[in-house]
């Protein structure tokens, strides 16, 4: 009985230091501001409230309040690859946003990897792919960074913009169906899920699946999107791309598509390179005024 009771009061110790650690997720910034571009690590919310994401931040010089720009990044089905994921930084796209005022935030979502736990946007199998409900979940993440950093003094609280690349694209086609005010405009950069399946370059799982989900996220769209892709994209390739932004719009959705040279060797990581996003450039500064409203002068 005696070892009973040394047993139970140990246990009770260590959920009492243990209970302190699992309440003392807080979200905010987590270093000093740095080079370039004011950069500067922050904890975000995230879908398990036992889990900060890590995030970047990217902000011009001075108090603001700035333009909101938020960067979801791509992902993969290999639990390994993500696990190894270094932090997203897209730093050619962030300084390109900062030099024309916005305050940029690149979240990492969970199952990606520092930020670890668990990956709430599996598509799962071809046979089964659900790309809606993955595409929802990639949403509710980016959503809720979003919501917090337009807690922030230095954010304007409306006209943000949201940029996604392939994954993070699908999800952010998905906020589409939000309210105009809050979120300007979406631009998405060869978006889609199930790519390069079984790691083979133009082989989609389940395209008819994906078709019928982008057609199911325009249905209710009320924020105009920019679709771009290189034209040697092998993951999701120009002609494809065009079916999906074609059932996006066909059922109500408004997209402004582009197919852009190809850069690179494989063009589906434009995004990440300085020369894509000097490729990219007219179609994104277009991109960015979409939605604002129109400020007439006093006479």
């Amino acid at each position: 009985m005696r070892l009973l009771n040394i047993i139970l009061g140990l246990l009770s110790l260590l959920a009492l230091s243990v209970a302190p650690l699992c309440a003392q997720v807080t979200f905010g910034p987590s270093g000093e501001e740095g080079e370039p571009f004011r950069r500067q690590a922050w904890l975000v919310p995230s879908p398990d409230t036992d889990i900060a994401a890590r995030a970047l931040l990217f902000r011009p010089i001075g108090t603001g309040p700035f333009r909101l720009a938020v960067i979801a990044h791509a992902s993969t089905q290999n639990p390994l690859r993500r696990a190894q994921m270094p932090q997203p930084e897209y730093r050619p796209l962030a300084a390109f946003l900062v030099a024309r005022g916005f305050a940029v935030l690149v979240p990492e979502r969970l199952g990606h990897g520092a930020t670890g736990g668990r990956y709430v946007e599996d598509q799962g199998g071809c046979d089964e792919a659900d790309y809606a409900r993955s595409g929802r979940a990639t949403a509710g993440e980016i959503r809720l960074a979003m919501e917090f950093l337009r807690k922030q003094d230095f954010i304007r609280k409306d006209a943000a913009i949201v940029l996604g690349h392939s994954a993070g694209g699908w999800g952010a086609l998905a906020l589409a169906s939000g309210d105009p005010k809050d979120i300007s405009t979406i631009t998405v950069l060869a978006p889609g899920r199930g790519g390069h399946a079984n790691d083979e370059p133009n082989r989609i799982c389940a395209k008819h699946t994906l078709v019928a989900a982008a057609a199911d996220f325009g249905r209710d769209a009320r924020i105009p999107v920019t679709w771009l892709v290189a034209d040697n994209d092998s993951y999701f390739a120009p002609a494809f791309s065009r079916a999906l932004a074609d059932a996006f719009r066909g059922s109500g959705g408004k997209v402004d598509f582009h197919t852009l040279p190809a850069v690179g060797s494989e063009g589906h990581w434009l995004i990440e390179s300085e020369a894509g996003v000097k490729a990219a450039s007219r179609d994104l500064a277009r991109a960015l005024n979409q939605g604002m409203p129109t400020v007439t002068k006093k006479q």
